[in-house]
């Protein structure tokens, strides 16, 4: 192939993708008539909806984070539902079960509230690991079982889990296996004093817009197969390889200093992700190909649940977002 051919492609990728992210804008309008700032989690939103993954919020509560998702449902014509994980949460109440039809003499299947486009699992920390599992299955396979049958779940299908980092006491944290299907965890963090007041001021005069859908869920579908048609060129595939890599095996990268601080490094899902949300990423930015800034943007949010840290660090107050700092700072830049 040669580079003409290759400079053709890449104008002709460049023109669909700005095509089919027009509706990014509109989007991110619509949210913003209800949500005050949260640039961020708005993004990181979009990320995994377009990426086909899931999300773990992590920030403190009434930071919007229940908020932004149920927007997002109403301005994309997406159905939504919201779980608020307790301790004493059964799997079936996630998925579903099987109830008896006195009548009719027959069990029929009540399906459970994972059957939504939009699933907000409140403090998915608070739940028996019975009940998290179940949820992880869904998200995974995208498919549920009650009783003998297997459902599909309706696409787009996004999770977004959210922790609360503060009270620790009745939690039942995440295995590190189970926290490694999130394709983001995003730490979020307290809005600035002119969006507060912001904030404030709509609520005492209750000015919050009212969202419209703006977007189709056959949009979004087109858009998430659109996606993974944004050109990545070998150099940033191995851009993305070196940075997960360096997580792992930090001495071939010069980085032989932070090696007694990681206990494991990103797994294979880390590196997939990593290049899928670059990719989202590029797609927001209405571009049809990925620059080192967009894995850049991208890389605390999709390694910092996979980069494990060991007693060491956690004594030196050494955070995983810290070490993936000192990866991405010593890696050569394409």
């Amino acid at each position: 192939m040669d580079q003409d051919q290759a400079n053709v492609d890449i104008a002709s990728i460049n023109e669909k993708i700005e095509k089919e992210s027009a509706f990014v804008d509109i989007l991110t309008n619509e949210m913003n008539k209800v949500i005050v700032g949260q640039k961020h989690m708005i993004e990181r939103l979009l990320i995994g909806l377009l990426g086909q993954g899931h999300i773990l919020l992590e920030g403190v509560p009434g930071l919007a984070k229940t908020l932004a998702i149920n927007t997002l449902a109403k301005a994309v014509q997406g159905s939504f539902s919201r779980i608020q994980f307790t301790p004493d949460l059964l799997p079936a109440d996630v998925v579903g079960t099987m109830i008896f039809n006195m009548k009719e003499n027959e069990f029929s299947i009540k399906k459970g509230p994972i059957f939504a486009n939009f699933v907000l699992t409140d403090e998915i920390n608070r739940a028996p690991a019975k009940v998290q599992s179940a949820l992880l299955e869904a998200m995974q396979e995208k498919q549920v079982t009650i009783g003998d049958e297997t459902f599909i779940l309706d696409k787009p299908f996004l999770v977004m889990a959210t922790q609360n980092p503060v009270e620790q006491e009745g939690t039942y944290p995440l295995p590190e296996a189970q926290v490694d299907r999130f394709m983001l965890k995003t730490v979020i963090d307290y809005p600035t004093i002119q969006e507060e007041q912001l904030v404030m001021r709509a609520n005492l005069d209750n000015s919050f817009g009212k969202v419209n859908p703006v977007i189709s869920i056959e949009q979004i579908l087109r858009a998430q197969s659109a996606v993974r048609e944004v050109y990545m060129d070998e150099k940033i595939e191995k851009y993305i390889l070196d940075i997960v890599f360096a997580t792992r095996y930090p001495e071939k990268y010069k980085l032989a200093e932070i090696k007694p601080l990681i206990s494991f490094g990103a797994s294979p899902r880390g590196s997939i992700n990593l290049a899928i949300a670059a990719k989202c990423y590029a797609f927001i930015k209405r571009r049809g190909y990925v620059i080192p800034e967009d894995v850049r943007a991208v890389v605390y949010d999709v390694l910092r649940h996979r980069v494990g840290i060991t007693y060491e660090a956690e004594a030196e107050n050494i955070k995983s977002e810290d070490l993936i700092s000192k990866i991405i700072n010593e890696i050569e830049v394409p």
